[in-house]
């Protein structure tokens, strides 16, 4: 159904098909829009949903508020630091020594605009977190994302998370530069991980025809993802006094994920870029850039292997 300026209307409660037998990783589903599309998805009997989040104490908290809310649901703790290859790999390790199939990888999680920093691995903290921290954890499911397609009435997912953010990258070549990457402003940072999870999800598409991987905006959404720039940042805690009130629910904010997650796999072109509600947008010109898209995935698994993944 078509909403306002032509976008899709999408109501969880109804246009949640059943999701009897499916597996769900949510990554960052602790808080904000994560937890939001872990409790709408859990209404609607799935196997199992993995909530993966850094903190055990709030990850755990977490699922204990979830299946209040959501009583019978099968919702487990997964630990996982995006910025910790290590980490990641544990995480993934621990799913697939569990589980033989995962219907919808969804990569959630994420930082903005943060103070300068490095991931374990010495990535640009908020590239190394956003991008190739889900990379990796993609790279490792895989094999079970895999094998899941070849299960009767298979439909599998990969939605990534992103911004209209991303185009505070203007520049193509700094994407692939660290060094250039860390003497950019945070927003700038902010901009070209978001523009790698874009691409990112464009070469999924190519790679494994077979899944159905799209990169999604959630809109202008009041989260906690703001809290760190609001303290820090006169400019932006202004900003969020006079414009906080414009902003979209975590509710809303979710629906855009869950439609990509959940929605008609014929309303759905894998590897296309869904600004709210699965309205397909061209994103910047370099999230346009084919050849782009192309040299960061062959960068970011020379960079995995080297680090032995």
């Amino acid at each position: 159904m078509m909403g306002l300026f032509g976008s899709k209307t999408f109501k969880p409660s109804t246009d949640i098909p059943d999701q009897s037998g499916k597996v769900f990783l949510v990554t960052g589903g602790n808080t904000g829009l994560g937890y939001e599309a872990i409790k709408q998805i859990a209404s609607h009997s799935p196997q199992h949903i993995y909530l993966a989040s850094r903190t055990p104490s709030k990850g755990q908290a977490a699922v204990a508020k979830l299946q209040e809310a959501c009583p019978g649901a099968n919702i487990t703790f997964l630990p996982l630091d995006l910025a910790s290859f290590e980490s990641v790999a544990a995480a993934a390790h621990e799913f697939t020594a569990k589980e033989s199939r995962l219907d919808c990888l969804l990569n959630n999680a994420g930082i903005m605009a943060t103070p300068p920093g490095k991931t374990e691995e010495g990535y640009e903290v908020q590239f190394g977190t956003n991008h190739m921290g889900h990379a990796l954890l993609t790279r490792l499911l895989m094999p079970t994302l895999q094998a899941t397609t070849k299960l009767p009435g298979a439909d599998v997912r990969i939605v990534n998370l992103t911004s209209e953010g991303h185009n505070f990258a203007r520049t193509a070549p700094v994407l692939l530069d660290q060094a250039q990457l860390e003497r950019s402003n945070a927003w700038t940072k902010y901009g070209y991980s978001k523009l790698a999870n874009i691409l990112f999800a464009r070469e999924l598409a190519i790679k494994y025809p077979n899944i159905t991987s799209v990169a999604v905006h959630p809109g202008v959404i009041k989260t906690d993802l703001y809290l760190p720039n609001q303290k820090s940042n006169f400019i932006m805690r202004a900003g969020m006094a006079i414009g906080g009130s414009f902003m979209g629910t975590i509710e809303t904010g979710a629906l855009n994920s869950l439609w990509a997650a959940t929605g008609k796999k014929g309303e759905i072109q894998s590897g296309a870029y869904y600004t709210p509600i699965g309205n397909r947008s061209q994103g910047s010109p370099c999230a346009r850039n084919a050849d782009l898209a192309a040299k960061l995935w062959e960068w970011t698994e020379k960079e995995l292997v080297a680090k032995g993944y």
